[in-house]
């Protein structure tokens, strides 16, 4: 017999080791990563495309584990507006994919309609390079 409860658990903590979803309590944990490179999905949680977009975000991340750590970053939390801000993003330019190395706050922003396993590919290891 399967507990929903339990099953939802499951998911959810795996799912995090593959995309972390970026607010107030998730920061620090971000910030202290070991992973020098940070790929931000930049994107409507609202959005009716959203759980499509999820599901090819998790499936790049599961690409690069060990390398990139992929963040959710929800464009609807007034919190994340400082990130928008640092990346030169207005809403209007959403959903967006935003690489970032911490060592030398070297970054680079993609505006996309949408996203595929291969784009994202495309744009993580160009900027790898």
């Amino acid at each position: 017999e399967v507990d929903a409860e339990k099953l939802t658990r499951f998911v959810r903590i795996n799912e995090l080791r593959l995309v972390t979803e970026y607010n107030p309590v998730t920061a620090i944990g971000v910030m202290q990563s070991s992973l020098q490179f940070n790929l931000l999905l930049i994107t409507d949680k609202m959005s009716p495309k959203h759980p499509e977009r999820m599901r090819k975000f998790r499936a790049a991340a599961e690409l690069y584990k060990g390398t990139i750590l992929f963040i959710l970053l929800d464009s609807n939390l007034k919190s994340n507006e400082p990130v928008l801000s640092y990346f030169k993003l207005k809403k209007s330019q959403l959903p967006a994919l935003a690489v970032f190395h911490t060592p030398d706050d070297e970054h680079d922003v993609l505006t996309v309609d949408e996203i595929s396993v291969e784009r994202l590919q495309d744009f993580c290891n160009r900027f790898l390079q």
